[in-house]
């Protein structure tokens, strides 16, 4: 397993992961199918999506991760799918689901791996299907670090963290149809205003 991938596991060992949060882009009519939750995590999107209606699956590369949405899907009854793995390495059958969500997770991958997993995404979503994407843009607050490859760093934890703009989410989605959103939202910290810059993405078949 690479070394930024493999971090992952010793970032969920440390403590529950949070990080980022936001439904904004669900349409609130859209309430069954089954959806794959893709870089589930600990399940901060999984199990309030069960809970709205869906047939969740969750792919995590983090043992630890999945641990901790195993008991909290078991506390809760919701029976959440829940398989580790690659999100550019998926081992479902084409056409398995008819929504993928895919928030705060690109972001943390490689070129090459952003182009197979968006060939991935492409690949297990049925006719009509919807993909939802969120991921850090350019202008973020918490852009720079050690650079790897253009516009991607490396934290000292070894987590990768990649900053899109509109025209490399377009590229990256190019066999979809798109809806890409850009929001930037000031933040105050000490004294002093940060951007938080963020790109979505509504892409269907």
């Amino acid at each position: 397993m690479a070394h930024h991938i493999k971090a992952w596991e010793d970032e969920y060992g440390k403590s529950i992961w949070k990080g980022h949060y936001s439904f904004e882009l669900l349409d609130p009519s859209i309430r069954k199918g089954r959806l794959l939750d893709a870089g589930c995590g600990n399940g901060k999107y999984s199990l309030p999506l069960q809970m709205r209606g869906f047939e969740v699956v969750g792919v995590d590369v983090s043992l630890k991760a999945l641990q901790i949405l195993r008991e909290d899907s078991k506390t809760r009854e919701l029976g959440i799918g829940i398989i580790a793995a690659n999100v550019f390495q998926l081992p479902f059958m084409d056409g398995s689901f008819d929504i993928i969500w895919c928030y705060g997770v690109l972001q943390h991958l490689l070129l090459i791996e952003r182009e197979f997993a968006a060939k991935e995404f492409r690949r297990i979503l049925r006719k009509e299907g919807i993909l939802f994407i969120e991921v850090f843009g350019k202008d973020d607050m918490r852009y720079g670090g050690v650079e790897i490859e253009p516009d991607t760093f490396s934290r000292k934890n070894g987590i990768v963290y990649h900053y899109f703009d509109k025209p490399e989410m377009e590229e990256l989605l190019r066999d979809f149809s798109c809806n890409i959103i850009e929001s930037r939202k000031e933040k105050r910290f000490k004294g002093k205003l940060y951007t938080r810059h963020m790109i979505s993405a509504i892409a269907k078949m």
